[in-house]
């Protein structure tokens, strides 16, 4: 079941191609890229029926979009997109399962969840991330959403989760407005924090940073995946100029030139 994609193709470069799924096998694909990633790297325990597939009940709700390298004939990176339209059907957002989110759907417009980003092991690099945010702005602007919003991941170091660290590491700017402050349904437990960072802030948060986005309170502890996650919002007005021009061009430009299937 495809939700409101609209074919979206970018090529990133001549030996990378991004687009939305719209054969099951290439979903299939971007699921076995996350089962490695997620349960044979991290140890994740993943609730799927499917051997050697990362699957749950959320995916069929979604758009799978995907990094493709044409020389390999294969996924090399992915991320799912549910919108508000789809996790109504759901009847949820994946994210209200680790956050009290009150605030933030009270907000008017429409909203985008992204979750499960992964890149093959062999690719990992700015290349990939890039060439998945682009074919995200374009997916952002075609559907007119007005807020991106996910969860990203922090994995403990040796010594546990370094909830304070990462807070110091944060420029104040990047912390939520307190109308917008979210509380984890599971916190961390005291005995897994420690003080000092020995993980570093990981790209996929690095990226929300760089776009302008807010963390918008303490973190989940997610047990399965054995991280605490942050929960992120982005305002796509809060996007700064020079990616705006760069990811998605003006306003009116997008509307011109990218369809929406609304």
């Amino acid at each position: 079941m495809q939700a409101e994609s609209f074919g979206i193709v970018r090529q990133s470069s001549r030996r990378l191609r991004t687009f939305v799924a719209q054969d099951e096998r290439i979903v299939e694909e971007a699921q076995s890229l996350r089962y490695r990633v997620f349960s044979q790297e991290m140890g994740a325990r993943l609730h799927s029926n499917v051997p050697g597939l990362d699957v749950d009940e959320i995916d069929g709700y979604c758009d799978h979009l995907v990094v493709y390298d044409r020389q390999a004939e294969k996924v090399i990176g992915c991320t799912r997109l549910l919108s508000d339209a789809q996790a109504a059907k759901l009847g949820h957002f994946y994210s209200e399962g680790e956050f009290h989110l009150d605030g933030v759907l009270a907000l008017p417009g429409r909203f985008l969840e992204i979750g499960r980003t992964c890149v093959d092991s062999n690719y990992r690099g700015g290349m990939v991330i890039a060439a998945l945010w682009s074919g995200l702005a374009d997916y952002i602007a075609a559907n007119r959403f007005d807020y991106l919003m996910g969860c990203a991941s922090i994995s403990p170091g040796p010594s546990g989760f370094a909830v304070e660290a990462v807070y110091r590491q944060l420029p104040r700017e990047h912390l939520g407005p307190d109308a917008l402050r979210v509380a984890p349904k599971r916190a961390v437990p005291p005995a897994r924090r420690c003080q000092r960072d020995e993980s570093g802030i990981p790209p996929l948060l690095q990226a929300y940073l760089r776009l302008g986005a807010w963390v918008c309170g303490e973190p989940c502890w997610d047990e399965d995946f054995n991280v605490m996650d942050l929960f992120v919002l982005l305002p796509v007005e809060r996007l700064a100029a020079r990616y705006e021009k760069h990811f998605i061009g003006t306003r009116e430009h997008r509307r011109e030139t990218i369809p929406s299937i609304l």
